[in-house]
């Protein structure tokens, strides 16, 4: 009943958010992106986005569809990877920044190493910079992170914007520094915070660094201070801090899937996790 070409149209207009976006992420053109949904829809009986000429959501019927495509698609896959009649072997070197552990990517990568066990997998968590640096140096196959503003490498998975949490009981004071708690440099968060921070001229002390995200979270629950984080993705136990501390707008943050060097070896069981990932749906 339901064309898995349109689904997976979908399932990316669904984690982006935009019809301009799913379709650079397809290689289609935005009027094949909407032609897919609207037979999609028709199929179903049922509106899935609710559009203007600013903003595409979700409706109730289009979050329920989301879970019913994902499972479909990922179904859909293993059956063609089983009937193939080829099994992918050899040694995959992934990269993820630590925010893809508040997502469905453990859940992903244990169905996929079910699925190819003779894939020897290797997980590598560290800040997005780094992993990009790595990826450069031949380190990884491939990386799931975010991209510094203005860079267009990579497969977009979904966007999001960046805004300031905190703990519940945090207070803003407003005649003295803002306490900021950051990864460490070269961070993409870190390096956006102090920006729109002198940008906006706003006083500011470094309250917490730490190169773990649960080191942030819990420097942010106890009542530090502030950071900056993924809207999509606020940890339990914290909250966005309210407009009425006059904080500076963050802007958008893209979380991308780039490819390394090409290695003969790991080619295959590289590009069947992208497109575990990519129609997986990583938020939930």
């Amino acid at each position: 009943m339901f064309d898995p070409v349109q689904l997976r149209t979908f399932v990316a207009v669904a984690q982006t958010l935009s019809f301009t976006q799913a379709g650079r992420r397809l290689g289609l053109r935005q009027s094949t992106v909407s032609q897919h949904v609207r037979k999609l829809e028709e199929a179903a009986g049922r509106r899935f986005f609710t559009r203007d000429t600013h903003s595409v959501e979700l409706t109730e019927h289009g979050e329920a569809m989301l879970g019913f495509a994902r499972t479909i698609l990922e179904a859909n896959e293993r059956a063609a990877g089983w009937f193939a009649g080829t099994r992918l072997r050899g040694r995959l070197r992934l990269g993820a920044s630590e925010d893809f552990v508040l997502t469905r990517l453990p859940e992903i990568l244990e169905r996929f190493r079910r699925d190819h066990p003779e894939v020897d997998l290797e997980l590598t968590v560290e800040l997005s910079a780094t992993l990009h640096r790595q990826l450069a140096a031949g380190r990884l196959d491939v990386i799931l992170g975010k991209r510094a503003a203005g860079d267009t490498h990579g497969q977009l998975v979904w966007s999001d914007r960046l805004v300031w949490i905190s703990g519940e009981r945090y207070r803003p004071e407003a005649e003295r520094p803002v306490p900021l708690i950051l990864y460490p440099a070269p961070a993409i968060t870190r390096a956006r915070a102090l920006e729109v921070m002198e940008r906006d001229g706003r006083a500011w002390r470094i309250a917490c660094t730490s190169g773990s995200l649960s080191g942030l979270i819990a420097a942010a629950r106890a009542g530090l201070g502030v950071m900056a984080h993924a809207e999509g993705l606020i940890p339990p136990g914290l909250v966005r801090v309210a407009a009425r501390a006059g904080l500076p707008e963050l802007g958008g943050v893209d979380f991308v899937l780039l490819h390394g060097r090409r290695r003969p070896a790991a080619q295959e069981a590289a590009e069947a996790l992208a497109a575990a990932i990519l129609s997986g749906s990583l938020r939930s």
